[in-house]
């Protein structure tokens, strides 16, 4: 008879959740303010570069969209590629990443 880890693992505490929603609320909401600001300088809809940064930003978006999801399946902090637990410090500069830094440097390359 096999476990299920999803429930056998220890819940975070109702206010560990709220602080990761908090960081990841405010995450989107910067994330939300920059794209404002790139339609709002009144540029070209041609200019390369800001295509390329509202792509970048896009892409953070659903990195944080993604992270919601982790929190209500229960499964953020935890990195994608190795399945232990993710430093809380780099959770806290980057509320909304998947992988801990050995995993993303492999990812990366």
């Amino acid at each position: 008879m096999s476990l299920d880890a999803s429930r056998t693992a220890p819940r975070p505490r109702p206010t560990a959740v709220r602080e990761t929603r908090r960081r990841l609320e405010h995450a989107r909401d910067s994330r939300m303010e920059q794209l404002r600001a790139l339609d709002a300088g009144g540029h070209s809809a041609d200019d390369d570069l800001l295509s390329v940064q509202r792509d970048a930003i896009q892409r953070v978006l659903t990195e944080i969209d993604e992270a919601f999801a982790r929190v209500d399946a229960g499964t953020y902090g935890t990195c994608l590629g190795c399945s232990e637990p993710v430093p809380p410090e780099r959770l806290e500069i980057l509320p909304y990443t998947r992988y801990c830094v050995p995993c993303q440097s492999r990812a990366a390359a």
